[in-house]
């Protein structure tokens, strides 16, 4: 039987193991869980509004929204929970109303190829707390059905216990041996698939690789209500760093920063999280009435030109990576995963590989020593 490393319990790598688990593949899922960014992440699902000119990074964007509902469909055929996820609808703030009518205009023009927006609206503040009383601190905004929520710890947590395959709670060493295979702490393998993120560089460096992928930081917190159901509201999308999430259950989710050169740094930083208390209470004021909080932080991955990559490392059969997802790994790490688990089974993947190519962000410095 096919053995398969996947090294990364993130969102690439518990989806990917999710779907080889419809195969005959025996797969051991390696990951350390210290820092990961799927961990401290609270999601958005909605790029309809992206105004980036890299076509391909958008495509990928679009069609990772689409694929939930797909990874949905698939996890209730095998009666397993998808409460990760919440199509809550989105409200999209901009400091200058004719953003927001250009903004608009743009998703609308996506709606034939994204039915997934389902309706948009630009509302007034008192058409928005008419529905919603919680929200405050807008004229106007964009009031979009189709968008969602993920809570990314809980998706991750979801797909490996489904997979079923054995989980080790181990910071992974990758190692090239002769005839074809691989060792990853000490075990044997044919194929390994590194959904690592921004710790793939550890994976490849040591054996003569040098890795356009960097750290990045992001703090978020979490508070919570004993008498408050904040999963009737919206995501809420303003203008900076802050998105305020509420999810069912109450609990709002604030943040998440975006912090460079800060390496692999777990710290929390008060001020930080301080300040995006008192910019997200103007949006949501019954912040002040929450009962306790919590605070989380993860390391997300980034390249040089903030695009993602995923294909065969140069020079390495049977080893594929995916890295640089920053922060739409939400967004597009499931359909990553998906593709993953085609190219190492050799199905057509749902995606070329070629328009996210790996070798402008991996390079060999020397020649592989058997």
């Amino acid at each position: 039987m096919k053995k398969i490393a996947i090294i990364g319990a993130g969102i690439v790598g518990s989806t990917a193991a999710y779907y080889l688990s419809k195969t005959e593949i025996d797969v051991t899922i390696f990951d350390e869980g210290t820092g990961q960014a799927t961990k401290a992440a609270a999601g958005i699902i909605c790029p309809w509004f992206s105004r980036r000119r890299h076509k391909a990074w958008y495509r990928l964007a679009r069609l990772g929204a689409d694929f939930y509902q797909e990874l949905l469909t698939d996890l209730r055929e095998d009666q397993v929970s998808t409460d990760f996820y919440d199509q809550s609808g989105a409200l999209l703030l901009k400091s200058r109303p004719e953003y927001l009518e250009e903004l608009c205009e743009l998703a609308e023009s996506r709606l034939a190829e994204s039915p997934l927006i389902g309706r948009l609206a630009v509302k007034t503040l008192a058409e928005v707390q008419a529905d919603y009383p919680d929200l405050a601190g807008f004229d106007r905004g964009i009031l979009t059905t189709g968008a969602a929520r993920v809570e990314g710890a809980q998706l991750t947590k979801t797909l490996v216990r489904a997979s079923g395959f054995k989980f080790l709670r181990e910071k992974a060493e990758l190692r090239i041996l002769p005839d074809g295979v691989y060792e990853v702490n000490g075990q044997i393998f044919d194929t390994v698939i590194l959904a690592c993120g921004a710790w793939l560089p550890q994976i490849l460096e040591p054996l003569g690789y040098s890795v356009d992928v960097s750290p990045q930081k992001g703090q978020l917190r979490d508070y919570f209500f004993d008498d408050l159901e904040t999963g009737d509201n919206p995501v809420i999308i303003p203008e900076g760093e802050i998105d305020v999430i509420p999810f069912a259950g109450g609990k709002v989710s604030v943040g998440a920063s975006h912090e460079k050169n800060m390496g692999f740094d777990l710290t929390v930083d008060e001020a930080i999280l301080t300040d995006f208390h008192v910019r997200a209470s103007a949006f949501f004021p019954r912040l002040k009435d929450a009962s306790s909080h919590q605070n989380r932080v993860g390391i997300r991955a980034h390249t040089s030109d903030y695009c993602p990559f995923i294909g065969r490392v140069p020079g390495l059969d049977n080893v594929y990576a995916v890295s640089g997802l920053g922060s739409s790994g939400l967004t597009t790490g499931p359909l990553l995963g998906k593709i993953l688990s085609q190219l190492v089974t050799g199905q057509e993947p749902y995606l070329l590989p070629t328009d996210y190519p790996i070798s402008r962000y991996i390079a060999s410095d020397r020649d592989i020593k058997m």
